[in-house]
């Protein structure tokens, strides 16, 4: 597997498994499945309720724990140093580790300077290897990683040929963060199999569409964390080391990338306002 190296020199690999909606029942198979396909980097949260399923496969897999990298984030109720704190050990816990790869600051939201402070301690006693962020656009990115004593490793963004984030990466590159990419397959977007110059690209190279799009974050050293259920479509999403976009390639897929949806921005106070109370369709008791 291809690896990145971050900010703090640990190496990552540059594609993953992500569990995000995927239910707590079906997570430890999934994750057993993507491990015996030969992912090694899976990506949680604990806000996706299935982090003990994804701690269920990494030991029944029998793989190595050095041989993986796990990432989970800190979702809003837990914001602030305390709070934070606290969830890290849950986390851990759960995941059945004694320590995590990556922890990321899920939204930008709430007491985070609070919990940014624990996660740095969190990294001084070996609880944690490397921390970032997700969802943190440029303003807010800068407002942490100025005053930062631990540098974001990663911020976590929604990036894929439609959605390309150049704007973010510009902000990010001075403190060495990586760009993750949540929805790198546009979460089923029906124009991405549609499109004119994904399906010329899928047909030269004899890939599919996503393959192509995966292929165009990793050239661009962005680290992919695509989900699938199906064995098949893992192992497909994880064959794409075996060609390369030429340049002309990869300028013709960025001419895919469009304007910012206000509706699905973290700037819109409706989604702030659905994220704030998300955690309670699950736990009445959150934020009491």
């Amino acid at each position: 597997m291809q690896t990145i190296k971050l900010n703090n020199g640990i190496e990552m690999p540059i594609l993953g498994y992500g569990v995000f909606q995927v239910s707590p029942q079906e997570c430890e198979r999934c994750v057993l499945d993507a491990l015996s396909v030969g992912y090694r980097l899976i990506d949680t949260a604990q806000a996706y309720y299935n982090e003990e399923g994804v701690g269920n496969a990494i030991v029944k897999s029998e793989v190595p724990r050095s041989e993986l990298f796990l990432t989970t984030k800190v979702w809003v109720t837990n914001a602030g140093e305390d709070k934070c704190a606290r969830s890290i050990d849950e986390s851990l816990r759960k995941l059945r580790t004694d320590y995590i790869d990556l922890l990321l600051i899920h939204q930008p939201f709430g007491d985070y300077p609070g919990t940014w402070r624990a996660m740095e301690k969190a990294v001084k006693t070996g609880k944690v290897r490397a921390i970032g962020l997700s969802n943190f656009y440029p303003d807010r990115f800068v407002d942490l990683a100025e005053y930062a004593e631990i540098k974001p490793a990663v911020n976590q963004l929604k990036t894929n040929v439609f959605s390309q984030q150049w704007d973010a990466e510009a902000e990010m590159i001075p403190y060495g963060t990586r760009m993750m990419a949540w929805a790198p397959l546009a979460q089923g977007n029906v124009d991405l199999q549609s499109d004119s110059r994904m399906t010329a690209l899928a047909e030269k190279y004899q890939k599919t569409v996503q393959q192509i799009a995966l292929r165009y974050l990793i050239q661009r050293d962005i680290i992919a964390i695509p989900k699938s259920a199906h064995l098949q479509r893992m192992e497909q999403n994880l064959d794409i080391f075996d060609f390369t976009l030429t340049p002309d390639d990869m300028a013709e897929i960025r001419l895919l990338d469009r304007p910012a949806d206000f509706n699905s921005s973290h700037r819109n106070p409706n989604l702030v306002k659905f994220l704030l109370n998300y955690d309670k369709q699950f736990n009445p008791d959150a934020n009491r």
